[in-house]
């Protein structure tokens, strides 16, 4: 059987973080494949991803987690090793204790148990990638591209990002909003402050665009999620005089939105109050949006159930059905199956002593035990 604390201790000493791999996607599927799992790993560019099947047929659970990790940030801040990954009263301290290394260990670990009871009947796999933490573009969103083309089966998956809020197993995810960033350049004329008529000053139109876009409100809410906001994250004049008129003015801002829009009507909303604002403006507006994930929604029913009866089951609590917080690879993962996250307590994740309490990470096991139990008892039709 596999221990699930000593395994998170193994991959946390590899310091994997985005790009780098370290050696932690071997970890992963040295564990898998003495399982009895067939390994695939699928390098896209420079990340390393791995996808492993243990059965051929329906219904097929998956696991979905990352084993890059974000900087540690000042090392000499932190009272262990980022990456020594030492137990101090009972709680287990290093980077990706919590965001998410330990979800994979405790996954696997869960696992193990139910094949060697023979509780899986069907197929478990896990898609594991090197890419949640940077820009995401060569990990899961590649991995599951590849299996679609492949007609890969999956079923139902859970992404075991750390969901929990104040207590475990008081939260798990359903859904998330998209996400859209955008740049704004507004280019005018360079000249100087006395000589106005002789240039075009960008700053003004760059203000009058984010008070506009500032002040429309998106919506009121969607079912299951929060309302839209629109947040102004940088401006910026390239300008270190005081005598001249600029000739370059930049924005970025980022959009959470909900089902009721897409990131493409979002971005043609913008491009459209910026080419009404450059009405009459010599200069020109360039919009340049970049959507990172799309708002989705996975529907309560039979798959929700039965995550949320595991959690009951161990941690004695009804968890709340949320859509808040940032994005995942589940944005990705979407396109595939049904996809609910189910995690750890998130406090310190990305924080200087990021740590996970050993008592946790076995509870988390054993939720996992659980669902994978109910889920073959609930789907094994399927």
């Amino acid at each position: 059987m596999i221990d699930a604390i000593n395994l998170t201790k193994e991959l946390i000493r590899a310091p994997s973080v985005t790009p780098a791999d370290a050696g932690a996607m071997d970890i992963v599927e040295k564990t898998l494949a003495g399982l009895g799992f067939a390994c695939r790993r699928m390098k896209f560019g420079e990340i390393e991803n791995l996808y492993a099947r243990y059965g051929t047929e329906g219904p097929n659970l998956c696991f979905a987690g990352h084993t890059d990790v974000v900087p540690v940030g000042d090392a000499a801040a932190w009272s262990q090793g980022a990456f020594d990954a030492a137990v101090v009263d009972g709680v287990l301290v290093g980077r990706g204790a919590v965001d998410m290394k330990s979800a994979i260990a405790a996954f696997a670990a869960a696992a193990s148990k139910a094949v060697a009871a023979g509780k899986v009947k069907g197929s478990l796999s896990f898609l594991i990638t090197g890419d949640e933490e940077g820009v995401a573009t060569h990990g899961t969103k590649m991995v599951v591209e590849a299996l679609d083309l492949e007609d890969e089966a999956i079923t139902h998956c859970v992404v075991g990002e750390p969901t929990s809020s104040e207590t475990f197993g008081d939260m798990i995810k359903v859904g998330r909003r998209g996400s859209i960033n955008v740049d704004i350049a507004v280019t005018g004329t360079q000249g100087h402050v006395a000589y106005p008529h002789r240039a075009s000053n960008p700053v003004p139109v760059l203000l009058r665009l984010l008070l506009q876009l500032q002040e429309r409100k998106l919506d009121e809410g969607y079912p299951e999620f929060q309302p839209s906001n629109l947040e102004i994250t940088q401006i910026d004049v390239p300008n270190t005089a005081t005598n001249v008129i600029p000739g370059v003015a930049k924005a970025r801002l980022n959009i959470r939105f909900n089902p009721n829009h897409t990131g493409d009507d979002l971005a043609r909303w913008i491009e459209g109050e910026a080419e009404s604002e450059g009405r009459g403006f010599s200069g020109t507006i360039a919009v340049t949006p970049q959507i990172s994930g799309e708002a989705f929604l996975t529907e309560p029913g039979p798959f929700t159930d039965v995550v949320a009866a595991a959690v009951r089951d161990i941690a004695g609590r009804d968890p709340e059905l949320s859509t808040t917080g940032g994005t995942s690879d589940a944005r990705f993962i979407r396109a595939l199956c049904p996809v609910v996250e189910l995690g750890l307590v998130g406090k310190t994740m990305h924080q200087i002593d990021e740590a996970a309490p050993v008592a946790e990470i076995l509870q988390l096991q054993a939720v996992y035990e659980r669902l994978i139990e109910r889920y073959f008892e609930a789907f094994k039709e399927e």
